[in-house]
């Protein structure tokens, strides 16, 4: 609009690389991981709550799907931890000056498992995708130790449920080292999770929802990924934890 001075007042806009615009358009189901900015996912992917249930020890035992949250065909999710509104963004990103630079794209996960075999069961595991939802821990012993004993169909199937259970898919098994994979049946959504005394966690994407990063990688598309929406996290867009050091929190 003209102003008296003769200058012009309006929207600034930002540019964005032909390399980047490629996201923006369709409706193809995906997260693109802006710079320095939020997760625009688009595609009208569900999106809900979910809180883990622990035990009176607060032993993690399970998931709670809660109610799905309202959203956009498209809508953007906070990555810098600050926004007023979360889960969604506010834009506060840009105010604080966020600094989102993502860590080197990881290998493949097969090319970082480790594998432990015990019977009837391959236990396979890649540390940098831990963010301590500690299903794999238990009340008296972790995973690791129970792999002694898988003879015992019973014990067998507690690891097999605590692994289902790990939302970053740090943890994997397959029925023989090198065979596929049996992964939990999740739905195409994004989770924002809750753990124990309302802390605040990672967004949990599933089903395959494939993530594009900011510097034009993409992550390997997998059934179960943790993304950082505390901000702080040192892998960058992956979640590692930091949100318990720290004590992310909604509020």
């Amino acid at each position: 609009m003209p102003e008296d001075d003769g200058r012009t007042a309006g929207p600034t806009f930002d540019y964005v690389a032909p390399s980047s615009r490629r996201w923006a358009v369709g409706e193809t189901q995906r997260v693109a991981v802006l710079p320095n900015g939020p997760y625009v996912v688009y595609g009208r992917v569900p999106l809900r709550r979910k809180l883990k249930i622990v035990s009176e020890n607060n032993d993690s035992l399970t998931w709670q799907s809660g109610l799905e949250i309202e959203t956009e065909d498209t809508y953007a999710l906070c990555r810098c931890g600050q926004s007023g509104s979360k889960p969604f963004c506010d834009g506060t990103h840009a105010v604080v000056g966020f600094d989102g630079k993502e860590a080197s794209l990881m290998p493949p996960y097969r090319e970082l498992q480790h594998v432990h075999d015990a019977v009837d069961i391959s236990a396979q595991r890649v540390g940098e995708l831990c963010i301590h939802a500690a299903f794999c821990i238990g009340r008296t012993r972790p995973i690791a130790k129970m792999l002694a004993d898988t003879g015992d169909s019973d014990v067998r199937s507690d690891v097999m449920g605590r692994i289902d259970h790990c939302p970053s898919g740090s943890y994997s098994y397959a029925l023989s080292r090198g065979g596929e994979s049996i992964e939990p049946d999740l739905p195409r959504a994004i989770s924002v999770l809750e753990e124990e005394d309302g802390q605040a966690s990672a967004l949990w994407i599933t089903g395959g929802l494939p993530v594009h990063r900011a510097d034009g990688q993409s992550l390997e598309t997998r059934n179960r990924v943790t993304l950082c929406r505390c901000g702080h996290s040192a892998n960058k867009p992956l979640c590692d934890g930091t949100h318990r050091e720290i004590k992310f929190s909604e509020q």
